[in-house]
């Protein structure tokens, strides 16, 4: 049985011995499905929503988008089914890797893909004025445009909205390649950068962005190649013509002194025994 743990945690934290978790609990402790996957959360203007893909196993067609808000007393509700595969014909294909974002001044964003597998899925998007309560239909995204594959999207000074994105093809070896597209928008209209690696030299996926300052940002994605991350392209925040796209490998955070006391907020899944869920959710 698998619960969803919600934990708030100083970044020093993670860097010292001693606990300095300023809250961890369930957001639910028996779901109606034996398994969840790529967590993501976002804080709204009515307060945090997260949603993760659930189903009876990754891959299989009755996999969905389930969302739970945190309500003002800090309880969370019951998980509601937000998305699934269910196609016009009948068909049903899973849902995967969910990304909620929040624009500012702009309705909730949820992203998602629907297909049989990573490489066929397609990207989707729905979104909510009311902090996740309530959904629009789910949008298509245009072809080849995904969205954020897994990790959250950045909004530019402008108000654009850059998402990293990455392709895996069905070659022995797959190629894991990064790109990155940007909506001016809302998700109404994309453009998108090529592929900016072979995706076998370094095979990534995944990106994560940060702000470096000024109009820098950098990825951070997950490879083949070794166990440490890789730092992927810098860029310019304009998203102009020129690329660095050189990988190099960088200190994961356990080597890398971190002087902020910013706060991270963080998801994950855990195994329980059924006798410790049960007890969790009474």
């Amino acid at each position: 049985m698998k619960s969803l743990l919600f934990c708030i945690i100083p970044i020093t934290a993670l860097l010292a011995s001693d606990p300095a978790i300023l809250k961890t609990e369930f957001i639910y402790g028996i779901g109606p499905y034996p398994q969840i996957h790529a967590t993501t959360i976002t804080e709204t203007p009515t307060g945090l929503v997260s949603a993760w893909f659930g189903g009876t196993a990754e891959k299989n067609p009755d996999v969905c988008i389930w969302v739970s808000r945190q309500l003002p007393d800090g309880k969370w509700t019951e998980s509601v089914e937000t998305a699934n595969g269910v196609q016009a014909d009948g068909t049903r294909h899973p849902t995967w890797n969910p990304v909620l974002f929040q624009p500012k001044d702009a309705p909730l964003m949820l992203f998602f893909k629907v297909g049989p597998s990573p490489s066929t899925w397609w990207g989707e998007l729905k979104t909510s004025a009311d902090g996740g309560k309530t959904w629009s239909a789910a949008q298509k995204l245009p072809k080849g445009i995904f969205g954020p594959i897994k990790n959250k999207p950045v909004q530019l000074a402008n108000g654009d909205i850059l998402c990293g994105t990455s392709n895996e093809t069905d070659t022995k070896p797959s190629a894991w390649a990064i790109y990155f597209e940007r909506t001016s928008d809302l998700g109404k209209t994309w453009t998108r950068t090529e592929l900016l690696h072979d995706g076998l030299t370094v095979s990534a996926i995944q990106p994560s962005i940060l702000f470096l300052g000024g109009d820098k940002l950098q990825a951070v994605g997950r490879t083949k190649q070794a166990k440490s991350s890789k730092s992927l392209p810098t860029m310019p925040a304009r998203l102009g013509a020129r690329f660095h796209s050189q990988t190099c490998r960088i200190r994961t955070p356990a080597q890398t002194p971190l002087r902020s006391r910013m706060v991270v907020i963080c998801l994950s899944t855990i195994t329980l025994p059924k006798a410790a869920v049960r007890s969790i959710s009474r």
